[in-house]
């Protein structure tokens, strides 16, 4: 009976995710399309950078774009940030949840990260795919080929997506 009792256990703990920590915070800033500022309640500062994608850097193309598509989804809103670990920059990296800017009163429900890949502001990151539930794995690879499909944002050939940037 012991036995079999330690067998059931190791057996759930090797398919159950990685404890995650959940944090709330309100997000203070974003410095690109995939990493921004939190506040914590007791005024702690957390840099978060989005579990699962890769968005261009500022100076990148498309980069300021992407930069101002997330902060347009998530600067000033409360959030929650579901997390397992941090990076060797310390930051943490996880998947941060808003309350969609169409649905008030509906709950932090907007994953960002999703959003940001839906909209082509944002590429999946596959070498990192094992770090995510196998859910967001699944429905981040399927957001990211929806936007290649429609060609939009990063997704947009390169000269039309160049000149849009220039424009704005």
């Amino acid at each position: 009976m012991v036995a079999s009792s330690s067998v059931g256990l190791a057996l759930l703990l090797l398919c159950a995710p990685a404890f995650a920590a959940q944090l709330e915070c309100r997000v203070a800033s974003v410095t690109r399309g995939d990493t921004l500022m939190c506040l914590t309640v007791d005024n702690r500062q957390e840099l978060i950078r989005l579990r699962g994608i890769d968005s261009p850097g500022r100076k990148q193309p498309f980069g300021e774009h992407a930069r101002q598509h997330l902060a347009d989804l998530a600067h000033g809103k409360s959030a929650t940030v579901h997390w397992t670990y941090r990076d060797h920059h310390g930051r943490i990296i996880g998947a941060v949840w808003v309350e969609p800017v169409d649905c008030p009163g509906c709950g932090h429900t907007l994953d960002v990260g999703r959003a940001q890949l839906a909209s082509g502001m944002a590429r999946w990151a596959q070498r990192y795919a094992s770090q995510q539930p196998v859910e967001e794995r699944y429905a981040y690879e399927f957001e990211e080929s929806e936007a290649r499909a429609r060609r939009t944002g990063l997704w947009r050939k390169f000269k039309e997506s160049s000149q849009t940037q220039a424009g704005q």
